[in-house]
């Protein structure tokens, strides 16, 4: 059995070559601009699949970010392989290449480096992860590690702080998260429940947030318990978490998969989300404990949030668990997903507001201002990567829909007062997601992949603020108020016009748009 076990790692060990990664994936960045779909202004794979963020955090003046990938090209097994790549800023517009930092390669991570955070420890780059392990069985066994980065961009793996997985909870325990309180440290940890209550559960598992504190020890933990909400039954998995402070106030960032649809919300299969309110160390209670969704796209999950000092920072993926056969790059250029522009977050009234950081307005290039009153039709020809900043003053307009016009094809936002409603409609694309698919519990929630619709109030004006790259767009709707993410595919390589328009005069439209620059790799 052992020896088993030692063909399969030394198999595992001769996929990765960081040397030969590395240039794999500077040539592929290099090679962007030859690719309708890849990014300007976003972090796009270099080849094969990206997904979660990972790793963030800020030292000496430098943003690192890590994200997952699998920098096996020719697997189309897409998440297998499971590595984190990495690239560094410190300005959000100029980065250096992305690079293999840390891969399997032994006992405990052979099948997969999956999440975790990011620390600076001794003027060093840290970081904390969840190691996965599969027996011939494919039976899973997980460790938390830690890591440090080196001066080649790749991560010694270093010590085992926690080894497998709680009674009375699955191996689908990742994602550990640091934050600090009354000096010690803590960490939040994702983790699937085998739930003893049938009464109160309609699965076998569901999610929760399991929270470690530090012990009077250097690096030892101890399991402390579940965090208390009131949703008990709300999926069958929490990944992801994060715990924030603003100020006096705590923020639970949380990614529950499996929650049945609503009319108004919970439309993605897998949400990401977060509770707003007072966390206690001692009794483990988030009060109060109300769900709010973080983004209301087709295309934002796995969060990851960290602090540069000033400002809570938001990198998320654009892309969803268990859709990549809608992800038309995948099938044309062997790429899957990107990242979203960082965002920075504040607290208002108990919801959080996003924006993109203000960095990025260093891209802007030509400005072209838009002023016009009593229109019931506006269109805009849009230039190769944009920021639209516009308000749209109702006046006796009821209803009003904003789209982008690819030639034949489109994607609409329509909003109407009456109801008080937005309505993304992607269905006029050609390509990606759209149409009607099954919720994966299979049960009867069938959820139309290419409709999100959600309350927002606006009384007088609406505000939008729309950031529109090769294939991902990112909208930020009444000052940032929500936000919604999204990937698009248009057939043509077409520049897509702005067109508005409305059932009765719009009483104003004002604002700028911007033409935008690209990031930029050395």
């Amino acid at each position: 059995m052992a020896k088993k076990s030692g063909e399969k790692l030394e198999e595992i060990k001769l996929r990765f070559n960081k040397q030969a990664v590395d240039e794999n994936a500077r040539k592929a960045v290099e090679a962007f601009d030859q690719d309708k779909w890849h990014n300007h202004f976003h972090i796009d794979a270099p080849y094969s699949l990206i997904s979660d963020p990972n790793g963030l955090c800020y030292c000496d003046g430098v943003y690192h970010i890590y994200c997952q990938w699998n920098p096996v090209p020719q697997n189309k097994n897409w998440h297998k392989n499971k590595s984190w790549m990495h690239v560094t800023t410190r300005d959000f517009i100029n980065y250096s290449y992305p690079e293999l930092s840390l891969w399997p390669g032994d006992e405990y991570d052979k099948d997969g480096c999956h999440s975790g955070c990011g620390f600076v420890e001794d003027g060093k780059v840290r970081v904390f992860y969840t190691a996965n392990a599969r027996d011939e069985n494919y039976i899973r066994s997980v460790v938390q590690r830690y890591g440090t980065l080196q001066e080649d961009g790749s991560v010694v793996k270093e010590e085992i702080i926690v080894r497998g997985n709680p009674e009375g909870y699955t191996a689908h325990f990742r994602d550990p998260n640091f934050f600090y309180r009354r000096g010690k440290r803590y960490f939040a940890m994702a983790a699937q429940r085998m739930s003893d209550y049938p009464a109160k559960s309609s699965r076998p598992t569901n999610g929760t947030t399991l929270i470690y504190r530090e012990t009077d020890k250097h690096n030892e933990f101890e399991l402390l318990g579940e965090v208390k909400t009131d949703y008990y039954d709300f999926g069958y998995m929490w990944e992801c978490p994060n715990l924030l402070r603003f100020g006096d106030t705590d923020v639970l960032i949380v990614c529950p998969q499996g929650v049945p649809h609503q009319e108004y919300k919970y439309q993605n299969h897998c949400l990401a989300g977060y509770f707003v309110g007072h966390f206690s160390v001692d009794s483990l209670e988030m009060l109060p404990s109300v769900f709010q969704e973080l983004d209301r796209g087709f295309d934002f999950y796995s969060p990851q949030v960290f602090n540069d000092g000033e400002r809570q920072i938001l990198v998320g993926w654009i892309g969803m668990p268990d859709l990549t056969d809608t992800v038309a790059s995948a099938d044309e250029g062997g790429w899957l997903y990107c990242l979203t522009m960082p965002r920075e977050l504040t607290l208002k009234q108990g919801h959080i507001y996003s924006a993109p950081v203000k960095e990025i307005e260093n891209l802007r290039k030509d400005c072209k201002a838009i002023d016009v009153d009593n229109v019931k039709e506006f269109s805009e020809q849009l230039g190769d990567g944009t920021e639209s900043d516009l308000t749209i003053k109702f006046g006796d307009a009821q209803k009003v829909e904003v789209a982008l016009n690819y030639g034949d094809e489109k994607v609409t936002f329509s909003y109407d007062r009456a109801t008080q409603t937005m309505i993304i409609d992607r269905n006029g694309m050609k390509l990606g997601g759209k149409g009607i698919r099954p919720f994966s519990d299979g049960k009867n929630t069938d959820v139309n992949i290419g409709t999100r619709k959600f309350k927002l109030y606006a009384d007088e004006t609406l505000k939008l603020r729309m950031f529109v790259d090769h294939s991902a767009l990112e909208i930020f709707m009444q000052d940032g108020e929500e936000a919604a993410s999204m990937l698009l595919y248009p057939v043509d390589t077409v520049q897509p016009k702005l067109e508005i328009c409305a059932d009765k005069p719009i009483e104003k439209v004002c604002g700028n748009i911007w033409t935008l620059g690209k990031f930029n790799y050395a």
